[in-house]
């Protein structure tokens, strides 16, 4: 009988490039303890009839070991998660890696660590974050009134679409595939590799690669049982979540460039920005960026780009 029971949940299918982040962990971690440790991984918990969001609850009661989830969803926690969110700030994903690996990530973890009955364990890719919709193209905020627009339950979010002209719903992931389809929501927004493996792009023709947000992506432990675990058992965890990690951005970045080379032009259009495109959304939204980070103290600033 195995000696440690380790539960690693997640709300995708098999082939999203989280979960097969998993799965080079479950390999890694039942190499490495062998009979010592019973590996369970919950690939989708929505086929379950849980919500997305019920993976946090289940993470801080321990009813998973761990997880990944948007860290959109923790700003109530630890407010500087919200610097993430800032619309048009994170140019690439070079970018992106330095913060989360630096001291913004650390003191994120750090204050996460305190505030929570779960740890930030690791920081993975979610996706540059593009807009998509299925009643016109859209290239300018003027274009985007009158839309509603699925969003994260992120006031933050929430209000940077409400500044480009749309109108926000927030719903659940869990909800996103079926309000597309039936026009409860009029445009999305995500990773390509989500609006292509959630089926959005049968609904929506118009893509917009408008890379308004860079997503982080948070690996929870239930912070109890990380905190009790022997050392020699949490260095493999460690371990396997250092071969995880950059496998799972690999994964991220080589999903983007698969999916735009797969397009099928006859049932999908790709819109590019042009810099005076892009220029009208980053005005729209600057005066919320402005608003945003003077709640932070000064110091903070260093974290972020500044060009």
């Amino acid at each position: 009988m195995a000696e440690f029971d380790i539960k690693f949940s997640g709300y995708q299918g098999p082939r999203s490039v989280h979960n097969r982040a998993v799965q080079v962990f479950g390999e890694s971690l039942t190499g490495s303890l062998g009979e010592r440790v019973s590996f369970d991984h919950v690939l989708n918990v929505t086929e379950q009839g849980r919500k997305a969001a019920d993976l946090l609850k289940m993470v801080a009661s321990g009813e998973t070991t761990l997880c990944y989830f948007s860290s959109s969803y923790l700003a109530d926690k630890v407010p500087e998660i919200a610097l993430f969110d800032l619309p048009f700030l994170i140019r690439d994903r070079a970018q992106a890696y330095a913060m989360l690996d630096g001291p913004l990530g650390q003191l994120i973890i750090d204050k996460m660590a305190e505030a929570a009955d779960f740890r930030i364990v690791a920081w993975w890719d979610n996706g540059f974050r593009h807009f998509s919709n299925g009643v016109r193209p859209i290239r300018t905020p003027a274009d985007c009134e009158g839309l509603k627009i699925r969003t994260l339950f992120s006031a933050l979010q929430q209000e940077s679409f409400a500044a480009m002209g749309f109108e926000p719903v927030p719903l659940d992931v869990a909800e996103l595939p079926a309000a597309c389809a039936d026009g409860t929501v009029d445009a999305q927004e995500n990773p390509l590799t989500n609006t292509f493996n959630f089926g959005i792009d049968a609904h929506h023709r118009w893509i917009t690669m408008s890379g308004h947000f860079f997503g982080p992506c948070v690996v929870l432990a239930h912070k109890e049982t990380w905190d009790s675990w022997p050392g020699d058992v949490r260095s493999a965890v460690q371990d396997a979540l250092t071969l995880a990690t950059p496998a799972q951005r690999g994964f991220a970045a080589g999903e983007d460039a698969e999916f735009m080379s797969k397009l099928d032009p006859s049932r999908n259009e790709l819109i590019e920005l042009s810099a005076d495109e892009r220029a009208a959304f980053v005005a729209a939204v600057q005066p919320l960026v402005g608003k945003t980070i003077g709640q932070f103290r000064d110091e903070l600033f260093e974290y972020l780009p500044t060009s």
